[in-house]
């Protein structure tokens, strides 16, 4: 009797335990939808990953269920491989109207063997012009890697399997615009810019490459979801909110000085050429602070 009392249990806790699986680890039908693509994006192996395809016809996207006002917000993505030269893969956050607020990865294609680039950019009411662009210092294309970003009153914080590569500081009391007030969905997109994305445009899409595919996986978001105008952070001590406040301690202001001294190639606040009335307030203020 109790060897079946015990079998009933294992059954049950196993059936429960299978329940479980099942409801939490598709989280990406939960959490994002396909937006276009004509069905070239898709959400594989029971939610756990995401595909986004690119053709000669059309490229494909997808964007979060829920709005955010701050937050935390972590993807691994795995780039396309091989000639991807033409093709970006974009991963952003981004508010709604004419004076939208964004914050940027795009990840420029390159032939085989060249680095991948990643282009950064921010923008406040309509307003970017704020690009950084690094090398990465792996092959994102063999392997996932995490893609962060750290959206908070203090600062704007972009990172790469934890490691920041750049900060954009709330600069408001010293006049500079800074996103604070405007909810943003995440969104992703791959598609064709062979126009600008490869040496400026030089190197075209090689469509005897096609499809190009770029995979996504373990999306995680720890944010203020505004639902109906209302956030759900509504206490300012939650532990789980400590990101809401988390600032670059001096370990990874070190890490952050490395990646942009051994890897940045391409800084606004260094372009006086564009910029021949002045740099924008933000690389002034910076310099001087």
């Amino acid at each position: 009797m109790a060897s079946n009392y015990a079998f009933f249990v294992h059954v049950i806790t196993s059936l429960i335990c299978t329940i479980f699986i099942v409801a939490f680890a598709g989280n990406l039908y939960q959490d994002v939808g396909i937006t276009w693509g004509d069905g070239r994006g898709k959400i594989v192996n029971n939610g756990q990953l995401l595909t986004l395809s690119l053709d000669r016809t059309s490229g494909s996207g997808f964007q979060s269920n829920n709005q955010y006002l701050y937050g935390k917000i972590d993807m691994q993505i795995k780039l396309v491989p091989g000639n991807s030269a033409g093709t970006v893969t974009a991963y952003y956050l981004r508010s709604e109207g004419s004076l939208w607020d964004e914050i940027d990865f795009e990840f420029l294609g390159n032939l085989s063997g060249d680095p991948y680039i990643v282009h950064t950019n921010v923008y406040t009411q309509g307003k970017g012009d704020r690009e950084q662009q690094f090398y990465l210092w792996f092959d994102p294309t063999t392997s996932f890697h995490t893609y962060s970003f750290l959206w908070n009153p203090a600062h704007v914080v972009f990172s790469i399997d934890g490691r920041p590569i750049r900060e954009f500081k709330n600069l408001e009391s010293e006049g500079v615009p800074y996103p604070k007030k405007q909810p943003m969905r995440l969104y992703s997109s791959l598609w064709n810019a062979d126009d600008w994305a490869t040496r400026g445009g030089l190197v075209k899409t090689d469509w005897n490459q096609a499809p190009f595919t770029a995979s996504f996986r373990n999306f995680k978001a720890n944010g203020c979801v505004l639902s109906n105008g209302i956030s759900s952070c509504k206490s300012n001590s939650s532990s789980d909110n400590a990101w809401l406040y988390q600032q670059l301690d001096s370990t990874n202001q070190k890490r952050l000085k490395w990646v942009q001294k051994n890897y940045m190639i391409y800084n606004y606040c260094n372009d006086l050429k564009r910029f021949p009335q002045g740099l924008p307030l933000e690389c002034i203020v910076r310099t001087n602070s």
